[in-house]
């Protein structure tokens, strides 16, 4: 009986930790609605592409302008195309 109830629960547990794997690697939904005006952190320069955080997540991130954004500065959400995140500066530095 031990080794039935081993045989069965370790493919269960493979299995629900593949899942748990796979899950962390999908970016949220993120609907233009909701995402337009939230403001992030750069991460790493914009110059012209760069990654920013957003609400926690890390994106890749451009400025709409073209413009070159530094690491740390605080940045509003403008648009988005597809997994790419179009910002604009804000006035204020953390």
């Amino acid at each position: 009986m031990n080794l039935a109830l081993l045989l069965l629960s370790v493919p269960l547990l493979l299995f629900a930790l593949l899942l748990a794997l796979l899950s962390r690697h999908k970016k949220s939904a993120a609907s233009s609605e909701n995402f337009i005006g939230a403001t992030g952190l750069v991460e790493s320069a914009l110059n012209p592409e760069g990654a920013v955080i957003i609400n926690g997540e890390l994106w890749r991130a451009r400025a709409r302008n073209g413009s070159a954004v530094q690491i740390r500065d605080r940045v509003r959400v403008v648009g988005l195309q597809g997994h790419l995140v179009l910002v604009e500066p804000m006035s204020d530095k953390l």
